[in-house]
């Protein structure tokens, strides 16, 4: 008589498939519940300042992210990189931006292409969240401004994305298409050159149009298959425009001026308990009037009136879409992510010659900004702008919302992110592996692990700075020398600690210089700009 045949599996096969369900498990641990893998969905504010929305302390009514906040989490201290295009470079790869080829701007089309840490588009050597995630499984939607790469062959479709409609450039009208003084700026759908309707056309409109779109195609397609979607919207970069019925909201608000704004802001923000006596408010800069001496204040009213309204139009889109998933049973199980690109703007591009005077701000065929004074405000109660690598420049608001995996949180989270650790927090949630990545996951902001001391480093137009731990070093190009601060007992920046702590500059100096040269950060001459 034969004996039966032995059906287990070699113990070598059992341990493979062990780990194989280990991973399959690994997006599930959040609050110990078996959940699917779950959609993830990055929303990107481009040019908002840290304290414009309400959560964070802003009189700009934003209800549908307020609710995000109040059934998630809110950071105090979460880091982009200070400017749009080396952000969105570490976003899309998990990188600093010189690793990815992003240390400073895109680079026209009809430049030579020169390799390395400022190439001016994402290396082809790092793959992006949409890669990754796309390789796994996932469908992949892009929409809005893309600005990591100018030539067709490094557009979204060519980087992980099924699916793209948005602006490749930097910034353009939100009615239309003007022409840019160098380069090329153009929407596009998927890979093909998109004119938009000469009526009927707002640019923040179309992008969640779209957004909905492919969600209910991901709904009817392939409803067993998880998605990811990132939403670069253009808001509230400049040019300022936006509807009259949404502008009309807030004229009458801002005739109070930025000093009376910028301090009810602050009194806001102790109200929600992310003041506290480590956050004095931080002096107006001598560059602004107080609003008293302040000429053609009907200009300035108007500016920051279009500014919040854009920001209003925002989140209405933001609530659009969050409608959208509800409808479709995909809400509960996405985890939404919402960010800004970088600090407030105090640029003014009245040089560029794109405005038309004729024109009343917010409408078609004007084209400026809202400059130094408001950029103040939006950055309350911290110091600097964007491109600036003090607090001002560099730290965003960040909301995470996941219903099925993160329980929400009263009040801020104190824990440190940056940007690049988005990447490897999406990889673990999806359950794949995440082992070749600088940053680290934030899973620890919501689940049973301590948070371990982090580092990061950044260069931008010659504006350097580390922060380790509690510490950071800065120097800005406009600054005399190095400068270290305590961001735990003195997050706005106002007691510069260097003389009495030269150990500890030196130290990070010597830590920041050793990263440098790995990434390949180049020495610029002084004052020189780009």
């Amino acid at each position: 008589m034969k004996k039966p045949k032995n059906r287990l599996l070699p113990s070598s096969a059992r341990a493979l498939l062990f780990l194989a369900l280990l991973v399959m498990m690994s997006g599930k641990w959040a609050l110990g519940q078996a959940v699917k893998r779950p959609n993830i969905l990055y929303i990107l504010a481009d040019d908002m300042g840290f304290s414009d929305i309400g959560c964070y302390g802003g009189e700009v009514s934003t209800p549908n992210i307020d609710q995000l906040a109040a059934k998630g989490i809110k950071l105090r201290s979460f880091y982009n990189n200070a400017r749009c295009c080396p952000t969105r470079a570490s976003l899309l790869t998990g990188q600093y931006p010189h690793t990815a080829g992003m240390g400073l701007m895109v680079t026209m089309p009809n430049a030579a292409i020169q390799p390395g840490s400022y190439q001016g588009f994402l290396d082809e050597r790092y793959p992006t969240i949409a890669e990754r995630l796309k390789k796994t499984g996932y469908s992949t939607y892009m929409l809005g401004k893309w600005h990591v790469g100018e030539r067709p062959e490094h557009w979204p479709l060519k980087r992980g994305f099924d699916h793209y409609f948005g602006l490749i450039s930097g910034a353009s009208s939100y009615y239309e298409i003007v022409p840019a003084e160098k380069g090329m700026r153009f929407i596009v759908l998927n890979d093909t050159e998109f004119t938009p309707p000469v009526d009927g056309f707002y640019m923040t409109d179309a992008f969640t149009d779209y957004a909905v779109q492919y969600l209910n195609k991901q709904k009817q397609e392939s409803a067993d298959k998880p998605f990811f979607m990132y939403l670069a919207y253009t808001a509230p970069h400049f040019p300022l425009h936006a509807y009259e019925s949404d502008i009309a909201k807030y004229e009458k608000l801002y005739a109070q001026g930025w000093d009376v704004t910028r301090t009810n802001r602050y009194r806001k923000m102790q109200q929600l308990g992310f003041i506290d006596k480590r956050y004095p408010l931080t002096p107006r800069p001598t560059d602004i009037p107080d609003w008293n001496s302040a000429t053609d204040k009907a200009q300035w009213i108007r500016k920051m009136a279009v500014y919040a309204a854009m920001i209003d139009r925002m989140d209405q889109n933001i609530g659009r879409l969050v409608k959208a998933l509800k409808a479709n049973g995909q809400y509960e199980n996405t985890l939404i992510v919402f960010m800004s690109d970088n600090g407030s703007s105090n640029e003014n591009v009245e040089g560029r010659k794109l405005n038309d005077p004729n024109k009343k701000i917010g409408e078609r065929g004007s084209y400026v900004t809202y400059d130094t004074p408001w950029a103040n405000v939006s950055n309350t109660p911290f110091r600097k702008y964007k491109r600036f690598l003090h607090e001002g420049g560099m730290i965003t608001p960040c909301i995470m919302q996941w219903p099925s995996g993160i329980r929400p949180q009263t009040g801020y989270v104190e824990g440190i992110g940056h940007v690049m650790d988005l990447l490897p927090t999406c990889l673990e949630v999806a359950g794949v592996p995440a082992n070749d990545l600088p940053g680290k996951s934030l899973s620890y902001l919501w689940g049973k692990t301590k948070a371990e001391p982090r580092t990061y480093c950044w260069e931008h137009e010659g504006n350097k700075a580390i922060r380790k731990a509690d510490w950071k070093l800065v120097k800005d190009t406009e600054d005399a020398d190095w400068e270290l601060y305590n961001i735990k007992t003195d997050p706005c920046e106002t007691k510069n600690l260097a003389q009495k702590q030269p150990q500890l500059v030196a130290s990070l100096r010597t830590e920041y210089d050793a990263w440098a040269q790995k990434v390949g950060v180049r020495e610029r001459p002084a004052g020189k700009t780009e």
